[in-house]
C-alpha cells in the first residue's frame, strides 16, 4: 500500500515536470528487509526495545497525568486513602518507605537524578 502511494506521488512528479512516469516496483526498497549482518540485526532489536520502552514510559506518563490533573475538585480519593489504611495496606506517606523510595536506583535513575 505504501509503495503505490509512493509511486503516484512519483507520477504526479512526473507529470508536473513531463517526465516519463514509469518506475520499477524495485525503486522502492524497504530496508528492514535487506540482508544485513548479524551485528546489525541485533542492533536493530537492541534500538527497537529500547525505542518500545520509551514510547511505554511516555504513553505511562501522559495517562498518569491525565488521571491526576483530570478533576482537582474530586477529593474522593481521601476516602479510598482512608479505606486502605483500614485494610492494613502500608502508608505510602510514612518514614520507612519513604526512606525506600529515596533510596531506589531505578526510581531516581527514571527521574534524572
Amino acid at each position: 500500500m505504501l509503495v503505490g502511494i509512493i509511486m503516484n506521488i512519483l507520477d504526479k512528479i512526473a507529470k508536473k515536470f513531463n517526465i516519463k512516469g514509469n518506475y520499477p516496483q524495485s525503486a522502492v526498497t524497504n530496508p528492514i528487509e535487506k540482508k544485513n549482518s548479524a551485528a546489525e540485526n541485533e542492533f536493530l532489536a537492541r534500538m527497537s526495545k529500547h525505542a518500545i520502552n520509551l514510547y511505554e514510559k511516555q504513553c505511562d506518563i501522559k495517562n498518569f497525568t491525565k488521571l491526576v490533573l483530570s478533576d482537582p475538585e474530586n477529593t474522593s480519593h481521601n476516602q479510598l486513602v482512608e479505606d486502605l489504611l483500614k485494610d492494613n495496606v502500608f502508608d505510602p506517606l510514612e518514614d520507612k518507605v519513604i526512606e525506600e523510595l529515596a533510596n531506589n536506583e531505578d526510581l531516581l535513575k527514571d527521574l534524572g537524578l
